[in-house]
């Protein structure tokens, strides 16, 4: 049986290496450029999974054998069975996360398909709240809770580095100076994906999102 490995952002990276090599197919007519974006994405793919030496790291780097959509159709499905799901949490979990929420609107977790979650966001229309849920390790989870503003026109969101609709979550800093006023708060804002859906279908790291919830946390 197939032990799950990789994670719905890796999924995403090597998705879109795949693509770049069956882009390169279709628009460049010189092969040593064709080579040299193949071997690129050979690489890249290789440092991801670096800690990986078996039979899974040949299955890896076939990325450089693609030829036609159709081996780029079968590489990803190739690699299906080794999605690694996001942790399981249930509605009591999410709770408490947010204790201090009276009434917290929990999302539809029913729906969820966890292979393809990096983090879990949801936004409460009704408060103006957005919430987002992140894995800590041994199965812990993180949790955000703050403003959002919706924006006029798209921008680059900070979690997945592509131009989609964003709002302006606003988190309060949790980390308090030793001598400071009971009403103090510091707020730590960046401009996220209004749908969280689309976000992780994005998303091919987590180093900015893990560094957005550092600044927060503390």
């Amino acid at each position: 049986m197939c032990k799950p490995f990789i994670r719905n952002h890796d999924y995403n990276f090597i998705n879109k290496q795949a693509d770049y090599v069956l882009h390169a197919l279709r628009t460049v007519g010189d092969p040593k450029i064709v080579a040299s974006v193949r071997s690129e994405a050979q690489a890249k793919v290789a440092e991801l999974f670096a800690e990986i030496t078996d039979e899974r790291s040949t299955m890896l780097a076939s990325i450089a054998d693609l030829q036609s959509t159709e081996d780029f159709q079968k590489y990803m499905q190739l690699l299906e069975p080794y999605r690694d799901e996001f942790p399981s949490l249930a509605a009591k979990d999410i709770l408490k996360l947010f204790p201090k929420v009276k009434k917290l609107k929990l999302p539809d977790l029913a729906h969820l398909d966890y292979r393809k979650l990096s983090y879990l966001s949801w936004a409460d229309i009704a408060t103006n709240r957005m919430y987002i849920v992140y894995p800590s390790g041994d199965g812990q989870f993180i949790g955000l809770e703050g403003r959002y503003t919706a924006s006029s026109k798209k921008s680059y969101c900070f979690a997945c580095n592509r131009l989609e609709e964003v709002v302006l979550f606003s988190a309060n800093f949790k980390k308090r100076p030793v001598h400071a006023s009971p009403d103090y708060y510091k707020t730590i804002g960046n401009y996220i994906c209004a749908n969280g859906h689309t976000c992780n279908k994005n998303i091919t790291s987590v180093a900015s999102l893990e560094r957005f919830i550092e600044a927060v946390v503390g």
